[in-house]
């Protein structure tokens, strides 16, 4: 009799985890944390008028798929964040799409990540370290475990596009490319190497980066991370390309402030106010910083 309850025990324990995953609230709503089953996206009510809406109003041309096959023994990993607008709208129509290639759910893996605080664009079991997640939703597609193909945040051209190239085995490059170039190149080289050849990264990330935004999100995600010194590397980099916003001295006066660099913050916050001379935020982190 021990086989058997044990085995109920088991499909039990697995039934519970997928229709009651983990979750966080923040500013009033619920929201997904870790990974959790699609149906939740479909029934909860937290969550599924978003989900529908997205997902019957998907545009999608499939009159060509000869390429489908080609995903047969792919898995997807989705991670992605309930709070987050990209993730409502490209998540239900990327599962769409899946369905109607033809394509097995059981191929796709749902992870949400934290919205804001200490655990900033993390998993609660830190399911996202070592996948270079720096903005959702992130779609990672892997054979035999390993990845060859990703889509970050929303599609290079179109939806049906992006994933024919990829089945094809001629992905698109990413969206944020100086973010995924810096976060490549993180993982290649000591940070020694990384700040004696500082020109270098300076030169080519500003032939790749587009807003101040796609720098300083991930200079927030590797600071929340605890990767402080990869952090200030990045938020260094932003104050040279986009010297006239007083927001990335800000940013980069909170991660150094944060590795102890106390007159190094100071000067950064000082910049702020010689930009904009009423920002409150800097006056205040001046005052904090003299105690």
């Amino acid at each position: 009799m021990k086989l058997p309850l044990i085995l109920i025990a088991l499909v039990f324990s697995h039934f519970v985890h997928g229709q009651n995953p983990d979750t966080y609230s923040a500013k009033g709503q619920t929201h997904l944390i870790g990974e959790f089953d699609l149906t939740v996206l479909e029934t909860d009510t937290a969550y599924s008028k978003w989900y529908k809406e997205s997902y019957e109003n998907a545009q999608l041309d499939l009159s060509k798929t000869d390429w489908k096959e080609n995903l047969d023994n792919t898995k997807v990993e989705i991670y992605m964040g309930t709070w987050c607008g990209d993730s409502k709208n490209w998540v239900p129509k990327f599962v769409r799409m899946w369905e109607e290639l033809g394509l097995e759910r059981s191929q796709l893996k749902f992870i949400g990540l934290y919205g804001s605080g200490d655990h900033y664009k993390q998993g609660p079991e830190s399911e996202e370290k070592g996948k270079q997640i720096h903005r959702v939703p992130t779609f990672i597609f892997k054979k035999d475990d390993t990845e060859y193909a990703r889509i970050v945040e929303s599609p290079s051209s179109d939806l049906i596009t992006d994933v024919a190239q990829i089945a094809l085995g001629y992905p698109p490059k990413p969206n944020y490319k100086a973010a995924n170039f810096l976060l490549d190149h993180f993982t290649k080289n000591t940070m020694g190497q990384m700040r004696e050849q500082k020109r270098y990264y300076l030169y080519s990330t500003y032939h790749m980066v587009g807003k101040s935004s796609e720098l300083n999100t991930l200079g927030y995600v590797l600071l929340k991370a605890g990767e402080t010194e990869k952090a200030i590397y990045i938020f260094e980099l932003n104050t040279h390309l986009f010297r006239y916003e007083p927001n990335v001295y800000d940013s980069y006066g909170e991660a150094l402030a944060a590795a102890g660099n106390v007159e190094e913050a100071k000067k950064q916050y000082q910049k702020v106010l010689e930009l904009d001379p009423e920002n409150d935020n800097a006056k205040q982190q001046l005052m904090t910083l003299k105690d």
